[in-house]
């Protein structure tokens, strides 16, 4: 999409086509719908009006019903982050007492719209004519173009005057696809660790897979996941640190933790060992990817009284059940080798039409797998698939509590 093209859709025609489209797209009535809409408005500003109908409804994802009102180009939605996230972050920004944030690397506002809401000034920043185009039309929708200035520049150059908080969501895609080495972002991860010496509050997103050893010393590591899958990471220096949700000034700030959504439910790390390795019990916990990523297993499995069940594996097990956000549990009703004519006749014994495989530690296609144990029958079961003491394990298991 154009600079141009985009701005059609703000005149008072492409508003009414807009709202002609909404209510949903139907990509099997596209062709038809467009060829009809063509004899009634220019085939540029329907080709666009569709595209934003598209990204509207797959919006509704991230964004909930809000994303019917909102603008989007296709690469500033896959980009942006999800409402319930920017939300969690804005309020720790809130919280830290910023006033105006510099939002560097802007893309279409899905951060610059949550601290505005939270009542913090925004600078958003972002080289993109489009994109800033298109986020200065979000914070017209949502009432928060007072609060939002949007400036098309290079992030590495702009004037910081007047911020006392930075907020940066570098690039992580290079020529060749998404990058893990966090100096080849862009702006480069030096950049990013030298704005902590420049303003009293800075936070930047990372991949989640980043190594712990470059968390810089003094600042905090987030995992975020929403709905259980693990959304970013985040590092937070200055007054930003121990900012989060679930803490006050009292509290010890710890370096690494994981933040589930929604809730907010949070694991702060307590320097506590990861948990040594034994037998299956009666139930297996499958620990939240953020605890995972955040490396707080030992802190999970001292609040349950659990412990692994391979040292390379992270599912962790115990004899009583304990009500915990931060993993899901499974009651263990077999522990059998892993083979496939075997688990297949079990399969067909107890009648389990409805089997969920899961893996983990193990070299096997869940689909393929099922469809090899020719599950039919009214019960369920769960099949998890792994090592235990390092050898590979079936487990059977119905989903506990």
């Amino acid at each position: 999409m154009k600079l141009a093209d985009f701005e059609q859709l703000l005149t008072d025609p492409g508003q009414e086509l807009l709202g002609r489209l909404a209510g949903g797209y139907d990509e099997a009535a596209a062709l038809s719908v467009a060829a009809k809409l063509r004899t009634q408005y220019p085939p540029d500003l329907v080709a666009t009006a569709l595209t934003q109908t598209r990204l509207r409804d797959r919006g509704l994802r991230k964004f909930g019903p809000r994303a019917q009102r909102m603008y989007f180009t296709a690469a500033g939605y896959e980009q942006a982050t999800r409402t319930s996230v920017a939300e969690l972050r804005a309020d720790r920004f809130a919280r830290a007492g910023a006033r105006r944030i510099a939002d560097l690397c802007c893309g279409i506002g899905g951060d610059a719209l949550a601290f505005a809401e939270a009542g913090v000034e925004v600078l958003a920043v972002d080289r993109d004519p489009l994109t800033c185009a298109v986020l200065r039309a979000n914070a017209r929708t949502f009432g928060l173009a007072d609060l939002i200035e949007v400036r098309c520049a290079d992030v590495e150059t702009v004037s910081l005057d007047g911020c006392d908080a930075v907020f940066l969501d570098p690039a992580r895609r290079t020529e060749r696809g998404r990058t893990f080495d966090p100096e080849a972002y862009s702006p480069s991860w030096s950049f990013a660790l030298s704005l902590a010496d420049r303003v009293p509050a800075v936070g930047f997103k990372v991949a989640p897979g980043l190594p712990h050893n470059l968390i810089p010393a003094g600042a905090q590591a987030e995992w975020v996941s929403d709905s259980g899958d693990v959304k970013e990471a985040g590092i937070y220096f200055g007054n930003l640190v121990g900012a989060g949700v679930g803490t006050s000034a009292a509290d010890r700030h710890p370096a690494r933790q994981a933040t589930l959504l929604p809730g907010p439910h949070r694991l702060a790390a307590s320097d506590v060992p990861d948990p040594s390795p034994g037998p299956v019990r009666r139930y297996l916990y499958e620990a939240d990817g953020a605890v995972i990523r955040a490396h707080l297993l030992g802190e999970l499995a001292e609040q349950i009284t659990a412990h692994t069940i391979d040292p390379t594996i992270a599912y962790l097990t115990s004899d009583q059940l304990t009500a915990t956000p931060f993993a899901a549990a499974y009651e263990i009703t077999d522990v059998l080798p892993f083979n496939v004519k075997r688990l297949r006749a079990v399969v067909a014994e107890r009648g389990y039409g409805i089997l969920t495989v899961k893996k983990r530690g193990a070299d096997i296609d869940p689909a393929l797998l099922r469809k090899q144990l020719r599950p039919s029958g009214p019960n369920s079961a769960v099949l998890i698939v792994t090592r235990v003491a390092g050898a590979h394990t079936a487990l059977l298991a119905q989903e506990a509590g």
